[in-house]
Parts: C-alpha cells; structure tokens; sequence
C-alpha cells in the first residue's frame, strides 16, 4: 500500500506484449501483491458475451482465493461501436478510481493503439467517435444536400478549410459539428513520464506454438458456440467482421464459405501475422519516445523488482 503523501502523485504501471504472451497472468500477480486493480486495454474485451474468442480469461482474476478487480471488460454491447477517444475518457474515468483508493493502477493489453493514447499527446477531444445511425442517414443524402447541412452548422470562414471532396469527408464534418458536448472537450494528458511500461519478450517460435494451442483450446471450450450465439441474439452476422480474426474466420464458417479445418489454419496463420504487428508497434512506440522495459514472460521476478523501485524511487 502507498504512502499517503504519494497518493496524489500521478503512477501508472502497464505490461503489455504480443497476444497469448501472457500479460494477464504477470498483471494479476502484481496486483496481488502491491493491492492493486487492472484497467483492460483490449479492444474487444470491452464487449459483452464474446468472452472466449477474446480470451477474457477472467479465472486468471483470481490470485490465492482473492479477485483481482478489474476494469473495462463487459463494458460494452457488442452492435455498438468503440474508439480511441472512448477509451482515453474510460481509461482516466477508472484511472481516477483506483488512484481514489490510494492504489496505483496496471494497465494490461495489447491493443498498442489504446497504450500510445494514454501516453502521448493524442488529443481526439474535437474529434468525437463515430456515429453509426447518424452515418446511415446522411449516407442517404446526395453531396449537395449534405453541404447545405454543412452550411447550417457553420460559418464559411470554418467551411474553407474543411476537407469536403467526398460524400464520406462530408459527413464525418457534419458529425463533428453535430457533436457540441462539453463532453467532448475532454482532453487527456499524455502519462508518458510517469508510467513504467513493460513488454513482454517471447522468443517467436514458442509464441507461435502458444497461439495454436491456445486456439485449439478456445475452439474446444466452445468458441464456435459463443459466436453462434452472438447471432442468435440478434447480431448481423456480417457484424463479425468489425471485430476481426477469430470472428471475422468463424463467420466464414458459418457462412459456409470454407471449412472447419481451413478456418483454423487461416485464423492461426491471422493471429500469428497479427502478433507480428503488435511487436512491431511496440518497437515504433519506443522510437517515439517510450521506454519500454522487456521482460521474459518467466522473469516474474525481475518485474516485481524494478516496479518496488519505480513505487520507492519518488
């Protein structure tokens, strides 16, 4: 437990690292052991009922017979859209929570979209997520009637320098004029030289073993069934797309578009190439100023350690 005088200084510890690598398990244990809460940074665990193809793995929130609180997870219906900027606010919303209970909160997750927006000056606060059912209608108008809507929200001074070429350019102006919340002038600041950010580093070929066990593993607890189940609740099945890999692959599936034994050889081959990605973006992060601290999954160790020195050291 911190001290009082270092409850309102501004901590962050966030251990992310490619997909299967096993982020949870070292988050969890941490905050076991310095009393702490997790807020998620995954895209596609903030939605509720696709639990397995997300790999919520909410067992792993349970430390020694106590669970772990945790934090953006099942935040979500799955027909709803989610963006940075919905995360930024999220994030300091359970941020301010956990630092209220004189804890210092660990971030775990591999959307490196979402850990970048936290640390750097990423200001979406005049650009606000967009807005599917408004999108549908005005997609509906020709380009003349959707300026005339420009016209009425603006002046033509501001109108000037608007990128207005397309219908799509036309309609994502309108959308952020439309958007006059107070809101939407929420502006994070950046956390960079606050947190200490750890990576983990797995040698590739054991990490790619990982992801086809792990894949085979979820199948067999009925990923497959989640998903049906997901569209027997009502979800469009051409929805699974916008959430990728596992789902967009299933909904192939389903839609008998190719095999079972297909789909689990394109979905593991989609998961490795989409780790690749991942350690690709730490890597750019680091060249954008962000120093990252990579440690083996196995050095639990070594991690404990250098946050005791991060939470004495000010």
């Amino acid at each position: 437990m911190m001290s009082s005088n270092k409850k309102n200084q501004v901590k962050l510890i966030i251990i992310t690292g490619p997909t299967a690598s096993g982020k949870t398990s070292l988050a969890t244990k941490l905050a076991y052991e310095i009393d702490s809460e997790i807020i998620s940074a995954d895209s596609r665990q903030i939605y509720t009922g696709m639990d397995i193809g997300t790999g919520k793995d909410l067992s792993e929130y349970e430390v020694n017979n106590k669970r772990i609180n945790y934090h953006l997870i099942d935040i979500l219906d799955p027909m709803k859209d989610y963006s940075v900027y919905n995360f930024q606010k999220d994030f300091y919303h359970a941020y301010k929570t956990i630092r209220n209970k004189n804890k210092i909160p660990i971030v775990c997750g591999g959307t490196g979209l979402y850990i970048e927006s936290i640390l750097l000056d990423y200001d979406l606060s005049a650009k606000p997520p967009p807005d599917r059912k408004l999108r549908e209608k005005l997609d509906k108008l020709d380009k003349e009637q959707l300026l005339e809507i420009i016209e009425s929200l603006s002046n033509s001074k501001k109108i000037e320098h608007m990128l207005l070429e397309t219908k799509k350019q036309i309609i994502r102006n309108i959308e952020i004029l439309k958007n006059n919340s107070t809101d939407s002038r929420f502006k994070l600041k950046p956390m960079k030289d606050n947190a200490i950010i750890f990576s983990i580093h797995i040698e590739t070929k054991l990490l790619r073993e990982r992801i086809r066990q792990r894949l085979i593993e979820r199948i067999d607890k009925g990923m497959i069934e989640e998903v049906e189940q997901l569209i027997n609740q009502g979800m469009p099945i051409d929805r699974l797309e916008y959430f990728g890999l596992e789902y967009k692959f299933i909904g192939k599936y389903l839609k008998s578009k190719i095999t079972k034994e297909d789909m689990i050889i394109n979905l593991t081959t989609s998961i490795r190439k989409f780790a690749k990605r991942q350690r690709t973006w730490f890597r750019r992060m680091e060249k954008r100023g962000i120093n990252i601290n990579w440690i083996d999954p196995k050095d639990y160790i070594k991690l404990k350690e250098m946050v005791n020195e991060y939470i004495d050291g000010s």
